[in-house]
């Protein structure tokens, strides 16, 4: 998942003071993108305006790449699974997952996946960047499914599910760029996922 890095929901003064950082500093990196370009924009210059020092700004993303990927969506994810009840069908668990984890997404939020995502879409060393992301969404949702149906993480049953979900969100989200973020993304996954869990008895 693409999504701002505030998704964590920390608690604890401490853990939400680093939280807000991080979510000021991908603000101003997102605002600056969007004035002068990601490549005409700097690790400087988005300290500058984050009012961080550089040095601080990669405690928080090792690279300027990473101010638009990373994120802790994986985590809401994970949560969100486990915390599905037991007896559910896999199918309505896993619709119900997603509608969760985006029930915690803001408006403004919203906006930013939209603009990560196109950053995404249009930059080459981001693209590259993203498989890495993905990969590592699929090893979250192999090993909750696999925890829930007592069955190995590396289950072929279980990757091509997880396989299948992610291509139903790759082509959601692109859709959802092309239409500008017209409808909300939520709403356009939970309708693809009802496509996809209908095949296997959700």
């Amino acid at each position: 998942m693409t999504t701002p890095v505030s998704a964590g929901r920390p608690d604890g003064l401490r853990e939400r003071k680093k939280a807000k950082t991080r979510r000021t500093i991908q603000e101003q990196a997102l605002r600056l993108f969007a004035e002068q370009g990601y490549d005409a924009t700097t690790v400087e210059q988005i300290a500058e305006a984050a009012e961080v020092s550089p040095s601080t700004f990669f405690r928080y993303f090792p690279t300027k790449e990473d101010v638009v990927l990373q994120d802790d969506y994986d985590v809401l994810l994970q949560a969100a699974l486990a915390g599905q009840p037991a007896d559910a069908p896999l199918g309505v668990a896993l619709r119900e997952m997603f509608r969760q984890s985006f029930a915690q997404i803001s408006a403004e939020e919203e906006k930013d996946i939209l603009t990560r995502a196109r950053l995404q879409m249009s930059i080459p060393a981001l693209r590259a960047r993203t498989l890495d992301n993905l990969l590592s969404t699929v090893a979250t949702l192999s090993a909750g499914i696999a925890e829930r149906s007592g069955r190995e993480p590396h289950d072929p049953e279980i990757r091509a599910l997880c396989g299948a979900i992610m291509g139903v969100l790759v082509t959601t989200l692109l859709a959802w760029v092309n239409q500008d973020g017209h409808r909300p993304l939520g709403e356009m996954v939970d309708e693809a996922l009802k496509h996809l869990v209908e095949g296997f008895g959700g």
